[in-house]
């Protein structure tokens, strides 16, 4: 690539054509982790707020978790998200919040005043995608379902793969036992906090200084805003 006036250049850019294709494959891989859907969903209230918060966190390349709506404090609103690599930072938590507030008072799902919380998902996080799943192999897992599996809707055990929209659970009270659970069926599916899943989380906050404190898995509430009812 040329810069510079039509004369002798002042300097060249050369992009070798490797070089090209990383970047390009990077951008595509990171565009392709914010899209990647959620499996488990909201319904009702909640599944309305998430239908205005998902692609306002898209835009700002997060992804939302979960949207969990209660009567503490009137009515409180709270939104988890996250990178798509699964940290989210204080600063990320209060431009979330600033781009969520108006489009929420836009689209006004919620009646009256509320209270609007953004975290990070936390350690012991819900699961609601395919990655996941992928992403703790090895770790110990709540799942109830949507739909009687084998006799029963709640299952708990370790994750032990993925098969497509597949999750295999090998069971608590049965170490012999693995199920084979469809991740859209799952009414809910959460890890289990665990000394496994502590030591890994503090791995993962050393060798990122900025990510959320493993230590408060949902006590940090970076971003509060409040809405009164006009």
């Amino acid at each position: 690539m040329r810069v510079g006036p039509d004369r002798d250049p002042l300097f060249f850019i050369w992009f070798g054509r490797d070089e090209r294709e990383t970047m390009d494959e990077t951008n595509l891989d990171a565009q392709a982790a914010v899209d990647e859907p959620r499996l488990i969903a909201e319904s009702g209230l909640p599944g309305r707020i998430a239908a205005v918060a998902e692609p306002v966190l898209a835009d700002l390349g997060y992804r939302l978790v979960r949207v969990h709506v209660s009567g503490r404090d009137g009515c409180t609103v709270q939104i988890m998200a996250e990178r798509p690599d699964g940290t989210l930072t204080i600063d990320d938590c209060e431009a979330a919040s600033r781009a969520l507030s108006p489009a929420l008072d836009v689209e006004d799902p919620i009646r009256g005043g509320y209270r609007l919380e953004l975290s990070s998902p936390g350690i012991d996080r819900p699961l609601v995608r395919r990655s996941d799943f992928e992403r703790h192999v090895g770790h110990e897992a709540k799942i109830e379902m949507a739909i009687m599996i084998e006799g029963r809707k709640r299952f708990r055990g370790e994750i032990v793969g993925i098969d497509g929209d597949k999750a295999f659970i090998r069971m608590r009270d049965a170490k012999e036992h693995v199920v084979r659970l469809t991740i859209g069926e799952m009414a809910e599916a959460k890890l289990v906090l665990t000394d496994a899943l502590v030591a890994e989380s503090l791995k993962r906050g050393k060798r990122n200084e900025h990510s959320s404190p493993p230590s408060q898995p949902h006590e940090h509430y970076a971003a509060r805003q409040s809405r009164t009812q006009a």
